[in-house]
């Protein structure tokens, strides 16, 4: 996948009401593979909305949302199984680890799919976010900035071409927020990966090649 493309999208939930004025809702936005993007939002603007409409779970909207030139809305269920296991890597806001497995053993979920990571490199990123002495511990067990670095290692774990970060750093600390942008980028750029990091407020500090007000 080279592109993702948002033509003249329209959430049904503003088709009754005045539409926000935004850089993608009712325009046109193309996200590149092997750019940095960042789509910066306010509460109710429809961040998450966004999200759902990449990762195919909703498809609530007129207009059209493309991969590589192509209408998402006829995507088949094995279809959209294929792209969130090798071409979508999503790093979900509410996280979505699961409390009763290690940390390690909700990073490895994906990874044992594919067998894209081999455990040194899994090991190191662990030991560079500063939590190489939880990985045998429960996810539960775990305050949520821990968690949110799982869930970090969890997404980037698996093959993609479009890595999709909601509000990646929403309880870390300027420190781990630095190394998280630091691992993701190198990830990203291992694969030529496009990266679209999504905030309400705090975000990463990068070097962003296109920012979208939504």
């Amino acid at each position: 996948m080279t592109t993702i493309t948002f033509e003249n999208v329209t959430p049904r939930v503003f088709q009754n009401a005045e539409c926000p004025e935004s850089d993608i809702w009712q325009s046109l936005a193309t996200f590149e593979r092997g750019k940095l993007y960042l789509v910066e939002a306010e509460s109710g603007k429809g961040k998450s909305t966004f999200c759902s409409y990449i990762l195919g779970y909703r498809n609530d909207y007129t207009g059209k949302v493309m991969f590589d030139g192509e209408d998402i809305k006829a995507y088949s269920t094995s279809r959209w199984t294929e792209i969130r296991q090798r071409h979508v890597s999503h790093l979900f806001q509410e996280l979505r680890l699961f409390p009763e497995l290690t940390a390690m053993e909700n990073v490895q979920i994906k990874n044992q799919l594919t067998g894209h990571k081999d455990m040194k490199t899994i090991c190191s990123w662990f030991e560079r976010l500063g939590i190489e002495n939880k990985i045998d511990t429960k996810v539960r067990l775990m305050s949520f900035g821990q968690q949110q670095r799982v869930a970090m290692m969890r997404a980037l774990a698996q093959p993609f071409d479009v890595l999709l970060a909601d509000e990646p750093i929403s309880h870390l600390d300027d420190r781990n927020s630095s190394i998280m942008g630091e691992i993701m980028m190198e990830e990203a750029k291992r694969q030529d990966a496009c990266v679209i990091i999504t905030s309400i407020g705090k975000h990463m500090s990068l070097d962003y090649d296109k920012v979208y007000k939504l």
